[in-house]
């Protein structure tokens, strides 16, 4: 019996791959997205990887709990059972809380955070019947926060939160759940938070220094070898979707385990304040 995934955010990055990934690996993968005229990418990949009678593009936007809600039900109505969520889709935002309105902090919120939870919560009695799993896409940025992404990482460290707490409750019914944390994405840096750097620069006053200094180090970052691959970034949750047991938390890549780690034993916040504040020049 050919098992279904409910992933969302797959026009592209990590999201396209690891849809085609699901698909390759055997499953009948979902794919969501708030816009359907933007599956263009996705299908052909798909067709590219032979599998695409197994990549079905369906509309769901996780900041309306309706579009979440109905989509649910259709893949349910459709396929008879929900095995898996891939919870993906995100959008990034770079500024300072001074320089931004609380509309822009709680739009951040409503992609990132709020949309998980929604669709997590629609999806798990489903996934309770099926004895299914609950897969997010975090970042490294829900482990250590990050200059200039206040509003981003607060809401990667709620979702991890959310998660971490939601595991062992989640594990009692026979669904289990796990994040996948990667770090730097080759080209998701300026294609997905779409900066304007010089129109930051010119309205950022006196965080203009720190501001250059974090972008300068982002760009370099995002284009290094440090950067993975959507595919490589996206191989863990296909991963994640197979084995027997998953661990709740995995990372993509060695760059992105040192960092979490490093985090995660700097009991004073002192190892990771020194290293960010270099990222400001």
């Amino acid at each position: 019996m050919t098992k279904t995934v409910l992933i969302t955010g797959t026009s592209s990055g990590i999201g396209l791959a690891a849809a085609v990934g699901a698909a390759r690996a055997g499953w009948h993968a979902v794919a969501t997205m708030r816009d359907t005229g933007r599956a263009d990418a996705l299908l052909a990949a798909a067709r590219a990887a032979g599998v695409a009678d197994r990549v079905q593009v369906k509309r769901l936007d996780v900041t309306d709990a309706d579009s979440a809600a109905a989509c649910v039900a259709e893949v349910v109505a459709e396929h008879g059972r929900l095995d898996a969520v891939v919870n993906n889709a995100g959008a990034g935002f770079v500024g300072t809380i001074e320089q931004h309105d609380m509309e822009q902090v709680r739009s951040v919120m409503e992609v990132n955070f709020f949309g998980v939870v929604e669709l997590t919560r629609i999806a798990l009695p489903h996934l309770r019947a099926s004895g299914g799993r609950v897969i997010t896409v975090t970042s490294v940025g829900g482990v250590v926060g990050q200059p200039f992404n206040e509003s981003y990482c607060a809401a990667k460290f709620a979702v991890e939160g959310f998660m971490e707490s939601l595991a062992p409750v989640a594990a009692s019914t026979g669904v289990q759940v796990a994040v996948v944390e990667p770090g730097a994405v080759a080209s998701e840096f300026v294609n997905n938070v779409r900066l304007d750097v010089p129109a930051m620069l010119a309205q950022a006053g006196p965080y203009a220094p720190a501001l250059q200094g974090y972008v300068d180090h982002a760009l370099k970052t995002f284009g290094s070898d440090t950067a993975q691959t959507p595919e490589q970034a996206a191989a863990p949750v296909v991963a994640a979707l197979t084995v027997e047991k998953m661990p709740f938390r995995i990372q993509t890549s060695d760059w992105a385990r040192d960092f979490v780690a490093a985090k995660l034993a700097d009991l004073d916040g002192s190892a990771v304040q020194t290293e960010v504040k270099g990222w400001l020049g």
